[in-house]
């Protein structure tokens, strides 16, 4: 399940690393997307 939410949240969330986001200046919604898309991928990694 983990590994088709990550699939859908490369195509669909935007990557802040790619965007170079430095994350002690990145907003409240951008440090929920990071912290979500973290979450994912590491459950889909298992």
């Amino acid at each position: 399940m983990y590994k088709i939410l990550a699939k859908i949240n490369k195509v669909i969330l935007p990557s802040f690393t790619k965007q170079r986001l430095d994350l002690a200046k990145a907003k409240k919604w951008q440090m929920a997307i990071i912290g979500f898309r973290y979450y994912v991928t590491t459950r889909a990694l298992d």
